[in-house]
């Protein structure tokens, strides 16, 4: 199994997250075959692909949620580099809890919450203290465009409203890779451009990272580069320069 050699923590040309020579298999089916991608801080990744090209089990593989068959993945922490396929069940989680943010297609709140409650809820598990974390997580849902709706459970919200409060639960803990499969699947196009600029300018303003799985090419074009996966490879990387957000 290859392993790269750690990057240095500050080295501002160095991947933010990288994946090398990633392999997948489900029996005699590869989600990923042989998969590189580096991901820099302030840049916006699209993956895309035709359903069953292994986007999302790449996403989940990147994310530490799964761990490959063959290949590494090394994510620059705060504390340094960290290869994220060697760590237990237990440290993965943690990674994925303090360093990693996630943005789902129907957000995965937890409807028995309010607004505050669900963008605290990681800050809590961290460890902060209960009134430290609705205050931050107040500030972020204030930033979102979502002042005064800290008491709404998910319920009494709209469809842009709910993802915009999944942002902000991404972010609260200062994530440098935030992960989105398919955030604005079940959005109007109106919606969807809109949960997309917050999204981008939370993560990016930041000098953090995005890696976005979708089958919208308008959502692809407002990232900085764009790849393409069929029958787990890469087929087709674009580098050009992002579309104004």
């Amino acid at each position: 199994m290859h392993t790269p050699a750690p990057h240095n923590p500050q080295d501002p040309s160095a991947p933010l997250l990288s994946g090398h020579g990633l392999v997948k298999a489900y029996g005699p089916t590869y989600a990923l075959a042989g998969v590189d991608i580096d991901v820099r801080a302030g840049e916006a990744v699209a993956i895309m692909g035709a359903s069953g090209s292994g986007k999302t089990t790449l996403l989940h593989v990147l994310a530490g949620i799964i761990v490959p068959d063959a290949g590494a993945v090394t994510l620059q922490t705060r504390s340094g580099a960290r290869s994220v396929h060697a760590l237990r069940e237990a440290e993965r989680s943690a990674l994925r809890r303090e360093e990693l943010g996630f943005v789902f297609q129907q957000g995965l709140l937890v409807p028995e919450l309010t607004a505050v409650e669900n963008v605290a809820l990681p800050l809590m598990l961290a460890g902060h203290p209960r009134e430290a974390a609705q205050v931050h997580a107040a500030q972020w849902l204030a930033a979102l465009g979502l002042a005064g709706m800290d008491d709404r459970r998910i319920g009494q919200l709209s469809g842009g409203q709910a993802q915009r409060v999944a942002i902000a639960r991404a972010q609260a803990t200062g994530a440098r890779v935030v992960f989105a499969d398919e955030p604005t699947g079940a959005l109007d196009s109106a919606t969807s451009g809109e949960v997309m600029t917050a999204l981008l300018d939370s993560t990016l303003r930041q000098g953090h990272a995005l890696v976005v799985v979708t089958h919208d090419p308008q959502v692809a074009a407002r990232c900085t580069r764009t790849i393409r996966l069929r029958d787990g490879r890469i087929v087709a990387g674009d580098s050009a320069t992002a579309v104004a957000r």
